[in-house]
This record gives structure tokens, sequence and C-alpha cells, in this order.
């Protein structure tokens, strides 16, 4: 077993991860950042081809470095990516790439991190990942006839990948909507699951330059926070349903000739059913159903419900272990670009004080004699 000691692991390259390296590197703290991706920023790199981010540039910096382009532009995903790789170098963050954390133990005072030969141990773990990891597809999915053409959004590139005839989309959120999209001008396009609303302006419309740093600085950052009742009130639903639609509007479905569906429920003879009790006759089938946390390696007395139990990203029952990145960790910025710098700054504060806690205590029996 190849053996590292490390102060602070951190779990997580992308934007989180990225955040609590440059803030750890700010008080001068040793600590690695390991990725299971093979480059810095794959896991948007890997998304779908015509993906852009919902928020502007003026919300997609990293703390120390602005996001290059145009403040009201909508970067595509893999500017994004490549912006992350440019951060990590700009600052010369420590990162293995290419190395997947399979189990986090405790053995005594510090944590064990394995992956594959590799075993890290730390006085620190901070996990820096979204609360979407893994995919997630309904079990009566294996019942489909085995001739349709079966992805989870979480590996659909783009329209060649499908075979030709009807596409029927199963999530009508954020996701399921963009590759609804994504897909009209070459198949016909079915859209199933519930709407839960839909922001009442565009990220790109002029209104937007007024209402978006409103929602994003004071809204979502400030208001909609663990420390206020309404924030507390609108995290217990938030973790339990989607978000409203942002750039896709109803209309704009309609007019691409996207047709609306109930919710999938179940298959019948082989095809998708839906709640109302019809099936639908289709080649194709992209899950936008969303995905789970994916932290089972996480071999620690940790987990509530329906998230670890944390406060603020803080796990009392074991000290010296992080989260960053979750959804509404703090706030509903948490899970958001722009926000994830402000949790990273508290992690990192919270690491040095106790790193100085145990410094100080090592010493204080010395200066009694």
């Amino acid at each position: 077993m190849n053996e590292q000691r490390v102060e602070t692991l951190v779990i997580g390259g992308g934007q989180s991860g990225l955040a609590v390296g440059y803030h750890l590197a700010q008080h001068g703290r040793p600590f690695l950042i390991v990725d299971a991706n093979d480059r810095i920023g794959d896991a948007w790199r890997n998304r779908w081809d015509s993906l852009h981010l919902f928020t502007p540039n003026r919300f997609n910096s990293l703390p120390g470095m602005a996001m290059p382009g145009p403040r009201w532009a909508l970067p595509s995903k893999d500017e994004f990516a490549d912006y992350l790789e440019s951060y990590a170098e700009r600052f010369e963050l420590p990162v293995w790439t290419g190395v997947r954390v399979e189990q986090l133990t405790r053995n005594g005072s510090r944590f064990v991190a394995t992956a594959g030969d590799r075993q890290v141990k730390a006085d620190n773990v901070v996990v820096a990942m979204s609360s979407w990891q893994r995919p997630r597809v309904p079990t009566f999915a294996s019942d489909l006839d085995p001739s349709i053409v079966q992805l989870h959004v979480a590996d659909y590139r783009n329209p060649e990948q499908l075979q030709a005839g009807d596409v029927l989309v199963v999530g009508a959120g954020n996701s399921g909507a963009e590759v609804a999209m994504d897909l009209a001008p070459t198949h016909r396009v079915w859209l199933s699951g519930r709407f839960n609303g839909v922001l009442p302006f565009r990220p790109t419309s002029r209104i937007a330059h007024v209402l978006m740093p409103l929602v994003g600085r004071v809204l979502f950052h400030r208001v909609l926070t663990t420390s206020t009742p309404i924030g507390r009130k609108v995290r217990r639903k938030a973790l339990v349903t989607g978000d409203p639609l942002i750039r896709v509007k109803p209309k704009d479905l309609a007019k691409a000739g996207v047709q609306r569906v109930p919710r999938t429920t179940g298959v019948s003879e082989g095809l998708p059913a839906f709640e109302d009790g019809r099936r639908l006759e289709v080649a194709n089938v992209i899950w936008c159903s969303g995905f789970e946390s994916g932290l089972s390696w996480i071999d620690l007395p940790i987990f509530g419900p329906n998230e670890p139990k944390h406060d603020r990203g803080v796990v009392e029952s074991q000290p010296g272990l992080y989260f960053v990145g979750l959804k509404f960790l703090y706030s509903k910025s948490s899970e958001q670009i722009h926000g994830v710098g402000r949790d990273a700054a508290r992690i990192a504060d919270l690491i040095v004080a106790r790193h100085e806690k145990r410094a100080n205590a090592s010493r204080s029996p010395a200066r009694s004699a």
C-alpha cells in the first residue's frame, strides 16, 4: 500500500474543492486535493455538448480570479472547465487527478482515505462534492423493450447517440427541458414530469441585469440561509423538490414542438407508461431522473435520511470532517458557483483554528513544566 500523510485532504477537484484549496493556501496550510476525473474540469466537460451555464460570467468567478469573457455572457461547459483548470494552475494548487476515493474511515484521530493501492491519512477531510454524483434511474427501466435506446442524462452528449424515432425525456426539470430542446430539431420529443414553475425572466435579458444581483447576492446568499426562518423552510422543501425552469420556458418547448406528458410511473408491454394509464411507443428514452449523493464510500456513522448530518458543513460527530458543495449546505447559493467561496472560506478558517488549538494544547504541558 502506497501511503501518504497530509494535514488536510480535499476530496473533489471541482469548483468547491478548488475554492477550499485556495483559502487553505492563503492561510499557508498544507493540503492535497484528489479528483476522480483525468483532468481538472472534466465533471463539466463530460456533460452534453450544447450545455451552457445558467449564470452569466459575472457570477461564475471563484475567489481570487475573475471568470474571463463578457460579464453577461453564458459560458459553455468547456469554457468553465478550462477556467477551473487555469485556476488550479494559477494558484499552484496540489491536485491529484485520476484518483477515486473508494473508502473513507477513521483510525483514532486521523482519517484514512483509500483509493486503489493508495492510502492517504489526514487530520482533516473536506468532502467537496455536489449532491448529484450517482445517476438515478427507476427500477422499472429494465422492463422496457430492449430495442429502446436508454441513456441517463449523465451519459447523453448529442442527438447522434440516439436511433431514429420518437424520444421520451423523463424528468421535466432544467436538464430535461434543455435536453428536450437539444433533441427537438432532429426527433419528435415527449417531455414527462411535473412542472416546478419557471423563473419569470431570462438570465440574458435586460431585466436580469437588475434582478440577478438581487436574487443571487441578496436573496440566495443572505436571506435564504439556515440562519433565517424562511431559509430553513425553503431548505426543507428544496432537499426533496426540483428547481424552477431557468433558461428554457414552457413557450420555448411548445414552439419547438416538444409535447408534455404526465409522470412516467412504470412499463406496460415493454413501453413507458404514464400515471394517467397511457403508454407511449418510442424508440429512445433519456432519463433526466436525477442523481443520488453517491457518498456510500464514506464508512462513518454520519448519515441522516436525506443527507449527511452536518451544521453548515461541519460534522460535529466526526471532528475534522467537513462538507462543501452540498445542496443548500448553508444557503441557496451554496450549490452555486458564486456561493461556494464563502462556504470554503469558513471551512478553511475552522481547519486553521483546529490546527492552532491542537498546537497550543501540545505546547501547554511544556510551559507548565
